[in-house]
């Protein structure tokens, strides 16, 4: 019974092939782009920050933060992006600015602490391994500092966000997955033409299949790790090049994210020693893959971009 609804499974997707290809590259499209074409309704539920049971406010200085940022990145559709207060340490974004629904940034309540008042931080409580962080302790201290930003830092960190959602990049980031797949059974559909297995034993059809499947899944991780990183350099760099002062700010946002990643090493035990290096760079899931672009190599790239800025104006 299994082997005959096997077989009819077969003959109906050869006949269909072209459409099931279709609809799975729309599909996985669709899932890839879903928070970013409805950020409201998933991306902002995900994230948001909660206090005392409602939904956290952010502080009208972060607000006209927002909209200093927004002005300086040049952002013609200033309505096409809203602000909101974010449950992470660094603001994260989603949305597609020329969609209906805009898009989203999210910015951390502790990027309302400065170095006099750490208001941002100590009125929230952090968790790790079950244990309260204590913000007296030597370590508590060590991540205040690490989660406390300039105003520089803080416009930097918010630049990339938009620079990266203006760009286009949720869109290309989404199409990796779909053009795989479709290259993946192309390929199949051209190799065995090729080596004259359209009509030829089943096992070595089947064999085919594992093997370019196999290739197709390959290709997918590298593409996705190749595009991840560039998009990630590309919203660092314009961001940084915005103005010395942005440029700065960044350098000293990822020196901060280093020093808080280290701290949480150190508090995390084996768990942190697992997620992150010794530089304070997040570890690959797969020892085949990048995934993360390690904040080691942004710092060094913004860097440069500082002291080319620098050079420049030394040079007028």
């Amino acid at each position: 019974m299994a082997v005959r609804f096997l077989w009819k499974a077969s003959v109906w997707f050869k006949k269909h092939k072209i459409a099931v290809l279709a609809v799975s590259c729309m599909g996985l499209l669709g899932t890839n782009l879903s928070y970013h074409v409805f950020p409201e309704q998933t991306f902002r539920l995900l994230h948001e920050c909660w206090s005392e049971g409602q939904p956290a406010e952010l502080s009208e200085q972060l607000c006209g933060v927002f909209q200093d940022v927004l002005q300086d990145a040049a952002v013609k559709s200033t309505g096409s992006y809203r602000a909101f207060a974010a449950s992470s340490f660094h603001p994260v974004s989603a949305g597609i600015p020329w969609l209906p629904e805009g898009c989203l940034v999210g910015i951390p309540p502790n990027f309302d602490s400065t170095a006099e008042d750490k208001k941002g931080i100590v009125n929230h409580v952090v968790v790790i391994n079950g244990k309260e962080v204590d913000w007296e302790s030597s370590e508590g201290v060590a991540l205040k500092e690490a989660l406390t930003f300039s105003l520089k830092a803080q416009k930097f960190a918010i630049a990339r966000e938009v620079v990266y959602l203006q760009s286009g990049s949720p869109l290309a980031s989404a199409v990796v997955a779909p053009t795989c797949l479709a290259g993946t059974v192309v390929c199949g559909s051209a190799l065995k033409l090729l080596l004259g297995l359209s009509r030829g034993p089943v096992i070595l059809r089947g064999l085919c299949n594992l093997v370019t499947a196999m290739g197709g899944l390959l290709c997918y991780y590298v593409s996705s790790d190749a595009i991840t990183h560039h998009l990630d350099c590309r919203a660092d760099s314009r961001a940084a090049r915005l103005s010395k002062d942005y440029a700065s700010g960044g350098l000293e946002f990822y020196d901060k994210i280093l020093s808080r990643n280290r701290i949480f090493r150190g508090l995390m035990g084996k768990e942190g020693m697992k997620m992150y290096a010794p530089s304070g760079n997040l570890f690959p899931r797969h020892w085949f893959r990048l995934k993360y672009t390690p904040y080691t190599y942004r710092r060094t790239l913004i860097l440069n971009v500082l002291r080319e800025l620098q050079a420049s104006d030394g040079s007028a």
